[in-house]
């Protein structure tokens, strides 16, 4: 069987947790007698260009890094995609597995694989869970989960608030009906996108009908993700759930509490991207809310690749004034990572929004070292509060610093009973053979 994955990124100029989900998955269809390829699109390049990454061909090929309005709604190819669509009418893959939705990988492109006879199929691993969710992060106004139903009016109002409208102008323009919404939103620059937001809510939904359509599987890597497009009104008959897992298969785990309890200090960690949705300035906040003469270690370990990432490093440095139990690491290699985490007696991943993983706290798990995290998404199907791990509600700082205050002064109770409790997690070959079952149904 001849399978191409289509992603957003791939390395070596990108590196995130769906390039390596991809690069894993690819190695065991590879041993399992497939031939695999892989294409992305590349705004840095101005011609196709063929390499082979951990012996699998990758066709990276030109787009845009400027779409104008209708390319960025996928309402049209973006120029450059021409070249995927002639390459896999060269290739003619069995199946096009589609494991990102953004400009340059859209609905046009799900159009043109269906046009060739080429079946698809599409992966979720962002909180847009395709078309359903504008900003990506089912973050009701960018404070509280959502619970996945599209209603115009309010998506509407949370994509504009997402983008800086003030939160009484959101709701009254989101409350322009779609049909004059579609009228308006003709008028140039940010009035028509304003006015015509409702429209845009509702053309999405269209969008993601005709996406259910195109596709031979739609999956998901959770119950919560499930469930949402279920109640939105996506066919059930096209919904699978593959879980997530780690990627290293030959994990090692760390003796457990009887053997080696843990002792204070206790050391805490954080591990992955700077962002705001990681809910690190929810940490920073919690930590100073408890005295300083309570002991206890927390690393950040993160790339500081761009102004972003320092930016976020600053604010966090500003409101720990010099606190002297957080210190802040370099990130290391995915191969690393398991070593990193064995170390730590808990990860700490206190999102803000929809996690469909994250791959990180699975593999804390896979290690051994429980993990203190918000009842978002995946995280409150992994962790049963009390029983593995901690949970508390997104953005609540006092119930965070609670938690971390308890865990370091109380390790017996807590990490050491979580720890006992820790069972054996997916790992990317449960993951392959799913798909393996796919591909052939």
């Amino acid at each position: 069987m001849k399978i191409v994955h289509l992603l957003g990124w791939y390395f070596p100029d990108s590196v995130g947790g769906t390039e390596v989900y991809v690069e894993g998955l690819c190695r065991r269809l590879q041993q399992a007698g497939h031939e695999v390829l892989i294409a992305a699109p590349d705004p840095h390049r101005t011609a196709a260009a063929q390499y082979d990454y951990h012996r699998v061909p990758v066709f990276r090929y030109p787009i845009s890094d400027h779409p104008n309005r209708d390319e960025a709604y996928h309402r049209l190819a973006m120029p450059g995609t021409e070249h995927l669509f002639r390459w896999l009418a060269d290739e003619r893959p069995d199946i096009l597995h589609v494991h990102s939705i953004k400009t340059g990988v859209g609905l046009p492109e799900f159009r043109e694989a269906h046009r060739l006879g080429i079946r698809v199929i599409a992966t979720c691993h962002l909180p847009s869970l395709g078309y359903l969710c504008r900003t990506g992060e089912l973050m009701q106004d960018g404070k509280r989960p959502c619970d996945g139903i599209v209603r115009p009016s309010k998506c509407a109002a949370c994509s504009l608030t997402h983008v800086g409208l003030a939160p009484l102008a959101s709701r009254l323009a989101g409350a322009v009906p779609p049909a004059l919404g579609r009228a308006l939103r003709v008028l140039p620059g940010k009035v028509g996108t304003v006015l015509g937001m409702s429209a845009l809510v509702v053309e999405y939904q269209q969008m993601q009908r005709e996406l259910f359509d195109i596709v031979e599987r739609f999956v998901v890597l959770n119950e919560t993700a499930y469930q949402m497009l279920v109640a939105d009104g996506s066919p059930a008959s096209k919904l699978s759930v593959n879980r997530l897992g780690v990627s290293q298969s030959d994990v090692t785990r760390k003796p457990g509490p009887d053997q080696r309890p843990t002792r204070t200090p206790v050391h805490f960690g954080f591990a992955g991207r700077l962002h705001s949705a990681k809910g690190l300035i929810q940490i920073a906040h919690a930590v100073t809310a408890i005295p300083r003469d309570v002991e206890f270690r927390l690393d950040i370990r993160a790339p500081m690749l761009d102004a972003g990432a320092r930016a976020m490093a600053a604010d966090l440095r500003h409101i720990l004034g010099g606190d002297p139990r957080v210190r802040f690491e370099p990130a290391v290699p995915s191969t690393e990572i398991p070593r990193v985490l064995t170390a730590l007696d808990a990860l700490l991943s206190p999102s803000l929004w929809f996690e469909n993983g994250p791959t990180i706290a699975l593999e804390a798990m896979a290690v051994g070292t429980p993990v203190i995290a918000t009842r978002v998404g995946n995280l409150a199907e992994l962790i049963a509060d009390g029983v593995n791990g901690r949970l508390v509600e997104a953005g609540d700082v006092a119930a965070l610093a609670a938690a971390l205050r308890e865990a370091a002064t109380s390790p017996g109770t807590t990490i050491d009973v979580w720890r006992r409790a820790l069972a054996p997690v997916r790992t990317m070959d449960d993951i392959a053979r799913d798909y393996l079952t796919m591909y052939a149904a």
